[in-house]
C-alpha cells in the first residue's frame, strides 16, 4: 500500500516531507511486542478471572468479566489489522505470527483479510470495489439496523465464507486474484480443522473453558466492535482523499490503545505505512486536515446510526418515485 494520497479539487492538503516520511514509517519489534503482549496479557489475565469466579460460583457471575474480556478479545482485530500491514513490527516473521494467532482467535483468516484490506485502501468509498461496502449490510427496518449494529450478521458472513472456502475448494469474491484463491483454500481449510480439533477436545474432556473465556465474550464484543469500526468511514464523502472519505475519532486513551491508535483511521488511510505507534505524532501534523472529526464513539455512533437512517429513508423514497 502506497502513501500517496489523492487531492480533491478546492481541498488542501499537508503532505509529509519524504524526510518525515521516513522517520515516522520506522517500525519497531520493541513497540509492537509491547502493545501485543500487553493485549494477549489482559487476555490471558481475563480468561483467568472467568475460569475462577464460574467454576467457584457460578457462570452468571463471571457474565461482566465476559463483557469485558468480549471487549478485548474483539478488538484483536486491530491486531490483525496492524500486522495485515506489516507494520506491527520490523520483523515480517512476527507480524506474520501474531497477525495469524490474533486472526484464529477472531475467525478472520489472515491472507483472507489481508488481501480483502488491499482493495480497500485501494478503493475506500467506492461502492462498486471496496469489499467492505460490497458486503456491507445494507438494512431496510430499524431492526436490521440493530442487528447490524450487533456485529453478528458480520461474524456469521465470514465463518460462513470461510467454511465454503474449506468445503467447495472455490473462492469467487472479486478481491481475490487467481493466483491467490489457492491459498485462501488451504488457510480456510487449516483454520476450519483446528477449530473442529479444539472442539473435539472440548468434547473429550467435557470442559467449558473455550466457551467462557474464548467463544461466549468474542459474540459480546462484536457490540462493541462493529459500532466502533462503522465510525470509520460512515456517512464520509465517496472521493478518493482519505482526508474526506474517512474519519478520526477523538476518544480516551485506553480506548486508542486497546484500538492500536486506529481511531486516528485519517491518518491511517492517508499514510498507511505509518506503524500505529506514530499516529499520534502523525496527527498532530495534519489534524488541520482532517474533515471528519468524531467526538467519542457514543456520540459518533448516534451519527452513523442517524446517517444510515437517511440513507433507507431516501432509499425509500426513491424506489416509489
Amino acid at each position: 500500500m502506497t502513501d500517496a494520497t489523492v487531492s480533491e479539487p478546492g481541498h488542501r492538503l499537508k503532505p509529509l516531507s519524504p524526510a518525515m516520511l521516513r522517520e515516522l514509517s520506522m517500525r519497531s519489534n520493541l513497540r509492537g511486542s509491547m502493545q501485543s503482549l500487553g493485549h494477549y496479557g489482559i487476555i490471558v489475565l481475563g480468561g483467568a478471572l472467568i475460569w475462577r469466579v464460574s467454576s467457584t460460583w457460578d457462570v452468571l457471575w463471571a457474565l461482566p468479566l465476559m463483557a469485558l474480556q468480549g471487549y478485548v478479545v474483539a478488538f484483536l482485530f486491530m491486531a490483525v489489522h496492524e500486522t495485515a500491514h506489516k507494520t506491527a513490527f520490523r520483523s515480517r516473521g512476527l507480524n506474520l505470527a501474531v497477525g495469524h494467532l490474533s486472526a484464529f482467535i477472531i475467525g478472520l483468516p489472515y491472507e483472507y483479510y489481508c488481501l480483502f484490506h488491499w482493495d480497500h485502501h485501494r478503493y475506500t468509498q467506492d461502492p462498486a470495489r471496496d469489499p467492505e461496502l460490497i458486503v456491507g449490510v445494507k438494512p431496510t427496518s430499524d431492526t436490521q439496523l440493530a442487528l447490524a449494529y450487533s456485529g453478528l450478521l458480520q461474524v456469521a458472513g465470514r465463518l460462513r465464507l470461510m467454511l465454503g472456502h474449506a468445503v467447495t475448494g472455490k473462492v469467487t469474491v472479486p478481491w481475490i486474484p487467481d493466483s491467490k484463491r489457492a491459498v485462501i483454500v488451504r488457510e480456510a481449510r487449516v483454520y476450519a480443522s483446528l477449530y473442529a480439533l479444539l472442539l473435539a477436545l472440548s468434547l473429550w474432556f467435557s470442559s467449558a473453558l473455550l466457551l467462557w473465556v474464548w467463544i461466549v465474550p468474542l459474540i459480546i464484543g462484536q457490540f462493541f466492535l462493529r459500532p466502533y469500526l462503522y465510525a470509520e468511514h460512515t456517512g464520509c464523502e465517496r472521493t478518493r482523499s482519505a482526508f474526506q472519505n474517512t474519519r478520526t475519532t477523538y476518544t480516551a486513551a485506553i480506548v486508542k490503545w486497546i484500538a492500536w491508535n486506529m481511531p486516528y483511521h485519517v491518518e491511517h488511510h492517508a499514510y498507511p505505512s505509518i506503524p500505529f505507534h506514530a499516529l499520534p505524532k502523525l496527527n498532530e501534523i495534519v489534524d488541520g486536515e482532517i474533515v471528519h472529526r468524531g467526538r467519542g464513539y457514543i456520540r459518533t455512533t448516534r451519527q452513523t446510526w442517524a446517517w444510515f437512517r437517511r440513507e433507507r429513508q431516501a432509499s425509500q423514497v426513491n424506489a416509489r418515485r
